[in-house]
Protein backbone atom coordinates (compact mmCIF):
# COMPACT_ATOMS: atom_id res chain seq x y z
CA UNK A 1 0.00 0.00 0.00
CA UNK A 2 1.31 3.29 -1.02
CA UNK A 3 2.44 5.99 1.77
CA UNK A 4 0.86 8.75 2.07
CA UNK A 5 3.16 11.40 1.18
CA UNK A 6 3.62 8.96 -2.12
CA UNK A 7 -0.06 9.37 -2.62
CA UNK A 8 -0.37 13.37 -1.77
CA UNK A 9 2.66 13.25 -4.52
CA UNK A 10 1.04 11.55 -6.61
CA UNK A 11 -1.79 14.27 -6.45
CA UNK A 12 0.32 17.15 -7.26
CA UNK A 13 1.87 15.55 -10.25
CA UNK A 14 -1.79 15.06 -11.20
CA UNK A 15 -2.78 18.79 -10.70
CA UNK A 16 0.32 20.41 -11.91
CA UNK A 17 1.81 18.14 -14.82
CA UNK A 18 5.28 17.39 -14.88
CA UNK A 19 7.89 20.04 -12.81
CA UNK A 20 11.22 20.70 -13.37
CA UNK A 21 13.92 19.90 -11.25
CA UNK A 22 16.49 21.62 -9.69
CA UNK A 23 19.98 20.93 -11.73
CA UNK A 24 22.22 17.96 -10.43
CA UNK A 25 25.51 19.29 -11.48
CA UNK A 26 26.53 20.92 -8.35
CA UNK A 27 27.95 24.06 -9.58
CA UNK A 28 24.74 24.72 -11.95
CA UNK A 29 22.83 24.31 -8.65
CA UNK A 30 24.66 26.28 -6.54
CA UNK A 31 24.56 29.09 -9.52
CA UNK A 32 20.87 28.28 -9.26
CA UNK A 33 20.44 28.63 -5.50
CA UNK A 34 21.99 31.78 -5.24
CA UNK A 35 19.78 33.67 -8.25
CA UNK A 36 16.88 31.94 -6.46
CA UNK A 37 16.72 34.06 -3.52
CA UNK A 38 14.17 36.83 -3.56
CA UNK A 39 12.97 36.41 -6.83
CA UNK A 40 10.68 34.67 -8.96
CA UNK A 41 11.15 31.18 -10.50
CA UNK A 42 10.83 32.86 -14.06
CA UNK A 43 13.32 35.78 -13.29
CA UNK A 44 15.83 33.13 -11.76
CA UNK A 45 15.71 30.85 -15.04
CA UNK A 46 15.99 33.67 -17.27
CA UNK A 47 19.10 34.58 -16.03
CA UNK A 48 20.22 30.80 -15.68
CA UNK A 49 19.29 31.18 -19.30
CA UNK A 50 21.33 34.48 -20.00
CA UNK A 51 24.53 32.76 -17.84
CA UNK A 52 24.58 29.51 -19.59
CA UNK A 53 24.68 31.78 -23.21
CA UNK A 54 27.44 33.47 -22.07
CA UNK A 55 29.49 30.13 -20.70
CA UNK A 56 30.06 31.00 -17.25
CA UNK A 57 28.03 27.63 -15.84
CA UNK A 58 30.84 26.67 -14.55
CA UNK A 59 33.72 27.34 -12.56
CA UNK A 60 36.55 28.72 -15.20
CA UNK A 61 33.66 29.72 -17.47
CA UNK A 62 32.40 31.95 -14.77
CA UNK A 63 35.65 33.33 -13.26
CA UNK A 64 36.78 34.12 -16.97
CA UNK A 65 33.54 35.91 -17.97
CA UNK A 66 33.45 39.79 -18.66
CA UNK A 67 32.43 41.47 -15.56
CA UNK A 68 30.02 43.55 -17.22
CA UNK A 69 28.34 40.85 -18.92
CA UNK A 70 27.97 38.64 -15.89
CA UNK A 71 26.52 41.54 -13.84
CA UNK A 72 23.98 41.98 -17.29
CA UNK A 73 22.99 38.35 -16.95
CA UNK A 74 22.94 38.00 -13.05
CA UNK A 75 20.69 41.22 -12.93
CA UNK A 76 17.79 39.40 -15.14
CA UNK A 77 17.23 37.78 -11.47
CA UNK A 78 15.70 40.63 -10.66
CA UNK A 79 17.11 42.97 -7.55
CA UNK A 80 19.97 42.52 -5.20
CA UNK A 81 21.94 41.89 -7.84
CA UNK A 82 25.36 43.35 -6.79
CA UNK A 83 24.59 40.63 -3.12
CA UNK A 84 24.02 38.21 -6.29
CA UNK A 85 27.81 38.46 -8.04
CA UNK A 86 29.29 38.73 -4.54
CA UNK A 87 27.56 35.11 -3.36
CA UNK A 88 28.60 34.33 -6.95
CA UNK A 89 32.11 35.50 -6.64
CA UNK A 90 32.97 33.87 -3.66
CA UNK A 91 31.50 30.18 -4.95
CA UNK A 92 33.44 30.11 -7.56
CA UNK A 93 36.60 31.10 -5.60
CA UNK A 94 35.46 27.87 -3.33
CA UNK A 95 34.74 25.59 -5.88
CA UNK A 96 37.94 26.28 -7.68
CA UNK A 97 39.97 25.79 -4.33
CA UNK A 98 38.25 22.83 -4.54
CA UNK A 99 38.11 21.45 -7.39
CA UNK A 100 37.07 17.62 -6.03
CA UNK A 101 33.99 18.97 -3.90
CA UNK A 102 31.16 17.94 -6.54
CA UNK A 103 32.74 13.89 -6.29
CA UNK A 104 32.69 15.08 -1.89
CA UNK A 105 29.22 15.99 -2.39
CA UNK A 106 28.73 12.23 -3.56
CA UNK A 107 30.10 10.70 -0.93
CA UNK A 108 29.66 10.78 3.11
CA UNK A 109 27.07 12.91 3.77
CA UNK A 110 29.06 14.72 6.92
CA UNK A 111 32.08 15.17 5.01
CA UNK A 112 29.58 16.94 2.42
CA UNK A 113 28.46 19.09 4.83
CA UNK A 114 31.69 20.23 5.69
CA UNK A 115 33.04 20.59 2.45
CA UNK A 116 30.31 23.02 1.84
CA UNK A 117 30.87 25.63 4.15
CA UNK A 118 33.17 27.80 2.23
CA UNK A 119 30.23 28.38 0.19
CA UNK A 120 27.80 31.60 1.03
CA UNK A 121 24.24 31.19 1.90
CA UNK A 122 24.51 27.61 2.87
CA UNK A 123 23.02 27.68 6.28
CA UNK A 124 19.93 26.39 7.11
CA UNK A 125 18.33 23.26 6.15
CA UNK A 126 17.29 23.92 2.59
CA UNK A 127 20.25 25.35 0.89
CA UNK A 128 22.63 22.50 1.97
CA UNK A 129 20.53 19.32 2.27
CA UNK A 130 19.24 20.40 -1.59
CA UNK A 131 22.89 19.89 -2.73
CA UNK A 132 22.73 16.70 -1.60
CA UNK A 133 19.68 15.96 -2.57
CA UNK A 134 20.68 16.94 -6.19
CA UNK A 135 24.00 17.21 -6.89
CA UNK A 136 25.00 14.51 -4.04
CA UNK A 137 22.23 11.77 -4.95
CA UNK A 138 21.52 11.57 -1.56
CA UNK A 139 18.21 10.14 -0.20
CA UNK A 140 17.64 13.20 1.94
CA UNK A 141 15.01 15.91 2.54
CA UNK A 142 15.53 19.67 2.36
CA UNK A 143 13.19 21.07 4.33
CA UNK A 144 12.71 25.50 3.34
CA UNK A 145 9.66 27.62 4.72
CA UNK A 146 7.43 26.73 1.85
CA UNK A 147 8.11 22.77 2.25
CA UNK A 148 7.65 23.39 5.96
CA UNK A 149 4.41 24.93 5.64
CA UNK A 150 3.15 22.39 3.36
CA UNK A 151 4.44 19.15 5.04
CA UNK A 152 3.12 20.96 8.68
CA UNK A 153 -0.47 21.42 7.22
CA UNK A 154 -0.53 17.38 6.44
CA UNK A 155 0.39 16.74 9.34
CA UNK A 156 3.76 16.02 8.97
CA UNK A 157 6.29 17.68 12.01
CA UNK A 158 5.28 20.36 14.23
CA UNK A 159 5.49 24.21 14.35
CA UNK A 160 8.14 26.27 16.52
CA UNK A 161 9.79 29.50 16.77
CA UNK A 162 12.31 27.99 16.01
CA UNK A 163 12.62 26.98 12.16
CA UNK A 164 15.47 24.40 12.56
CA UNK A 165 13.36 22.39 14.73
CA UNK A 166 10.29 22.77 12.56
CA UNK A 167 12.86 21.20 10.19
CA UNK A 168 14.45 18.57 12.12
CA UNK A 169 10.22 17.42 13.23
CA UNK A 170 9.01 17.59 9.45
CA UNK A 171 12.17 15.44 7.98
CA UNK A 172 11.74 12.72 11.25
CA UNK A 173 8.08 12.44 10.04
CA UNK A 174 8.74 11.88 6.88
CA UNK A 175 11.67 10.26 6.04
CA UNK A 176 10.08 6.37 7.34
CA UNK A 177 7.90 6.91 4.52
CA UNK A 178 10.36 7.93 2.14
CA UNK A 179 13.06 5.73 3.18
CA UNK A 180 15.98 5.50 1.51
CA UNK A 181 14.08 6.23 -2.27
CA UNK A 182 16.33 8.98 -4.04
CA UNK A 183 13.19 9.11 -6.65
CA UNK A 184 10.87 9.82 -3.55
CA UNK A 185 12.97 12.43 -1.69
CA UNK A 186 13.27 14.22 -5.08
CA UNK A 187 9.83 14.29 -6.37
CA UNK A 188 8.75 15.17 -3.14
CA UNK A 189 11.11 18.14 -2.42
CA UNK A 190 9.99 19.38 -5.96
CA UNK A 191 6.22 19.18 -5.76
CA UNK A 192 5.58 20.08 -2.15
CA UNK A 193 8.04 22.97 -2.84
CA UNK A 194 6.12 24.30 -5.47
CA UNK A 195 2.55 23.66 -3.95
CA UNK A 196 4.07 25.60 -1.03
CA UNK A 197 4.61 28.24 -3.32
CA UNK A 198 1.46 28.67 -5.82
CA UNK A 199 -1.59 26.88 -3.86
CA UNK A 200 -0.57 26.34 -0.28
CA UNK A 201 0.47 30.04 0.12
CA UNK A 202 1.55 31.65 3.86
CA UNK A 203 -1.92 33.78 3.67
CA UNK A 204 -4.55 33.43 2.01
CA UNK A 205 -4.21 29.74 0.79
CA UNK A 206 -6.30 28.33 -2.24
CA UNK A 207 -7.58 25.35 -0.25
CA UNK A 208 -10.92 25.18 -2.16
CA UNK A 209 -8.78 24.19 -5.56
CA UNK A 210 -6.21 22.06 -3.35
CA UNK A 211 -5.40 18.51 -4.96
CA UNK A 212 -4.66 17.75 -1.16
CA UNK A 213 -7.17 19.30 0.95
CA UNK A 214 -8.84 15.58 1.37
CA UNK A 215 -5.57 15.00 3.74
CA UNK A 216 -5.31 18.74 5.36
CA UNK A 217 -5.41 18.95 8.94
CA UNK A 218 -4.61 22.66 8.38
CA UNK A 219 -7.76 22.79 6.05
CA UNK A 220 -10.09 20.71 8.19
CA UNK A 221 -9.74 23.15 11.21
CA UNK A 222 -10.23 25.93 8.50
CA UNK A 223 -13.90 24.44 7.95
Amino acid sequence: MAARVEKNVAKLKKFYGALPAPPTNAFELFVWQILWNHTTAKKRDAAVAALRKLGALTPEGMWTASPKALSDAVSKAGPYAEQRLMGLRKGVEAFRRDADLPAALKGDQRTALRRMKPLPRMSGDGPAYRMLLFAGGHAVLPVDARLARVATRLGYGEKNDDFSKVARSVRQAMTPELGDSLKASRDTYVYFEHHGTVTCTETSPHCDECPVQSDCQYSKSRD
